[in-house]
């Protein structure tokens, strides 16, 4: 038996230790693993600045070097997360819609957990505390496989997390690691069905197809963000300016960034000049279409290619458009289907927008950037779906779940 088949073996086994702690048992736990993250954060910075000086000397861009950046505010941040998980509702055990069918037998649906959970996912070594954290409260055991330029990062996080757990009584194969980081072991992850109940990718495009395209475990797809901001002629300009700016250039990196300005022509000869100078400190790249470009003084010609790229980089493309229905048009064209912005003041342009784009979230007035678990009030999240099977949006807690029908009967026989 490999190595991955023995990690399976033994998820297996605890998650059926998992499945029946009660929720003062897995706060207890999950507590331990907030202290642990507190207590040992110079061993996991130390790990951490190895991850960075391999990136580094392997010339990953600055915006990639931030998703793998950690500092002692973010391990306190991970800390907190876990916390907020801890503090949140537990659904496992939860009964819905008791009811009593015509042979007086009494039905209910019960949420348990999924079982075995693999997570591979790239650069960001939050997502070790967060998913382990989530799986954890909903009773899974989880494998986890990060990237291997956060390797040493993943190690020394899920190290700490182990030993939290422990100390609270539960198997420390609970929660794994994969520590070979070749494709080829990726590749036998995505095929673990012996063992895996769901897996889900977390990263860029190319990662999450090539799960999409490789597994044989059932697959949550999660989250490319090529999404859009749209500015409405009947918008109020100096908010529209303020969330583009915070939707593009408050972390260009993550997936709910905006990648592309929708822009409407009556307000676009007057908005866009404005619009670029308040991008200009962050040396924003403007890729326009023509008649884009013709209000911009700095900016170079888009091409279809761009409006169909997740840039994860100071880089916007911008487009002029005659209508809202041709806004709305281009999004469920191009879009991925995660985050899309409208700034108006027209309440039935929002409700057309929000009605008619088809995507997870969809914003009136606001920045594409909350989309995500802490700002949804999920505690820490696992990802966030662009599919619409069993999980769409922020993924928190319930969507770690599934049910089963708990049946009472008094002799009945059919």
């Amino acid at each position: 038996m490999g190595e991955l088949e023995v990690k399976g073996k033994l998820a297996k086994e605890a998650s059926r230790f998992l499945a029946l702690a009660s929720t003062k048992q897995k706060n207890a736990a999950l507590a331990e693993m907030k202290n642990g993250l507190i207590a040992h954060y110079e061993t996991i910075l130390s790990a951490n600045e190895k991850d960075l000086a391999n990136a580094k000397q392997n010339g990953i861009a600055d915006t990639m070097l931030d998703r793998l950046r950690l500092t002692e505010e973010r391990i306190h941040d991970m800390a907190n997360g876990i916390m907020q998980v801890a503090e949140l509702p537990d659904p496992i055990g939860q009964v819905d819609n008791m009811f009593q069918n015509e042979a007086g037998l009494t039905i209910g649906k019960k949420r348990v957990p999924l079982g075995v959970i693999g997570i591979i996912y790239e650069s960001r070594p939050n997502v070790t505390a967060d998913a382990a954290a989530l799986c954890f409260k909903t009773g899974n055991a989880v494998i986890l496989r990060g990237g291997s330029e956060a390797i040493h990062s993943n190690t020394a996080l899920v190290a700490v997390l182990q030993q939290g757990i422990e100390l609270a009584g539960f198997p420390k194969t609970s929660i794994q690691l994969v520590e070979d980081t070749s494709r080829e072991t990726a590749r036998d992850l995505m095929r673990l069905n012996t063992y895996l109940d769901v897996l889900i990718p977390r990263g860029g495009a190319r990662l999450i197809q090539t799960v999409l395209d490789t597994a044989t475990v059932p697959v949550i797809e999660t989250g490319t963000g090529n999404c859009h901001v749209y500015i409405d002629q009947d918008a109020d300009f100096e908010m529209a300016t303020r969330i583009l700016v915070n939707a593009k250039t408050s972390r260009p990196s993550v997936c709910n960034a905006c990648e592309t300005l929708l822009i409407h022509e009556t307000v676009a000869s007057e908005l866009l000049p404005v619009i670029e100078k308040a991008l200009a400190p962050f040396h924003v790249e403007l890729r326009a279409d023509d008649k884009a470009r013709s209000f911009l003084t700095n900016s170079v010609p888009a091409t279809e290619e761009d409006f169909a790229t997740e840039f994860l980089d100071f880089i916007l493309a911008i487009k002029v458009v005659a209508s809202e229905d041709e806004a709305i048009a281009h999004i469920n064209r191009y879009g991925t289907g995660h985050s899309e912005a409208i700034v108006t003041n027209n309440y039935f342009t929002g409700l057309k927008f929000q009605n008619e784009v088809d995507a997870a979230a969809v914003y009136i007035n606001a920045s594409t950037r909350f989309t995500d678990g802490f700002e949804f009030g999920f505690g820490a999240e696992i990802g966030i779906s662009t599919q619409k099977l069993h999980a769409r949006g922020p993924m928190g807690l319930h969507e770690l779940t599934s049910t089963k029908y708990i049946i009472f009967g008094e002799g009945q026989i059919r």
